[in-house]
């Protein structure tokens, strides 16, 4: 009987090391101390492209030198999760009505927001997110798979073009080619009435998202977003998102809407 119960018991603990969080992340460089060095050279694909494989998590702060999450210090104003523009002279170049409503959803501490629904993040606010990120490169294709709500995102580099009349989508459609050892991917079709950061800076159905992401290094990816919406922008914009390398872990799924007791509550101001 003993023997039967630690049997269930084992049985019943395997999924919770099944999580793989303490894994060992394969084919990390090493300083002579054994440590990983983040600092060397980025992996390279089999026909010699940058390999932008691995679990990355977002440094939201504005900067050159990006940091772990959990070590950054978010500040008001200079976080790109609730300004995607901060740090830009300025500002970002709001047609009057965007500017407008955004000062409006800021005054309401983002209760409108999109993602307090359980909605899609989208592009690229994806890339500023909290969750982890994680990026599978293949030939043809890269996918980025996001902990929230366990969304996909997908970048053919196949060379096909972007489709004629999409379906409007949170994620829209992506095609990337290679210039040098930076990826180029161009981005449309979204829905419109998308938020681009929790202050909700306007994002419509006209944008086109540029962005060129490069390897800097092992530990470090850097991604130029550029914003083209004349609806919502009487300019195109340009910021820098910076992503630092996970080791050791997995994502874990993060279902928004599960067990969900919070929306009921936001009343705003």
């Amino acid at each position: 009987m003993k023997t039967l119960i630690a049997i269930i018991v084992a049985a019943l603990a395997a999924p919770l090391s099944a999580q793989w969080l303490d894994y060992p992340t394969a084919g990390v460089p090493k300083t002579a101390a054994g440590k990983p060095n983040l600092t060397a050279p980025a992996p390279k694909t089999a026909d010699g492209k940058p390999d932008f494989s691995g679990i990355w998590r977002a440094d939201r702060r504005i900067g050159p030198n990006p940091c772990p999450f959990n070590n950054c210090q978010d500040a008001r104003g200079t976080d790109r999760w609730l300004d995607f523009g901060a740090g830009l002279s300025g500002g970002a170049p709001y047609q009057p009505w965007a500017a407008a409503a955004k000062k409006q959803r800021m005054d309401q501490d983002g209760k409108d927001d999109p993602t307090s629904a359980c909605l899609p993040l989208g592009v690229p606010r994806m890339l500023v997110s909290p969750e982890l990120i994680k990026i599978v490169q293949t030939p043809g294709l890269v996918v980025i798979l996001n902990e929230r709500n366990a969304s996909y995102r997908q970048i053919f580099t196949d060379g096909r073009p972007l489709p004629e009349d999409p379906q409007p989508s949170w994620n829209g459609y992506s095609t990337g080619k290679w210039e040098g050892d930076t990826l180029v991917v161009e981005t449309r079709g979204f829905r419109d009435g998308m938020w681009l950061d929790r202050y909700g800076s306007p994002m419509t159905d006209a944008a086109k998202v540029t962005e060129r992401f490069r390897r800097t290094n092992y530990g470090n990816l850097a991604i130029d977003v550029t914003m083209d919406d004349p609806k919502a922008y009487t300019k195109p914009w340009t910021v820098r998102v910076n992503e630092v390398i996970m080791l050791n872990t997995e994502l874990m799924d993060y279902i928004c809407a599960e067990n969900e007791k919070d929306i009921r509550h936001m009343v705003g101001k």
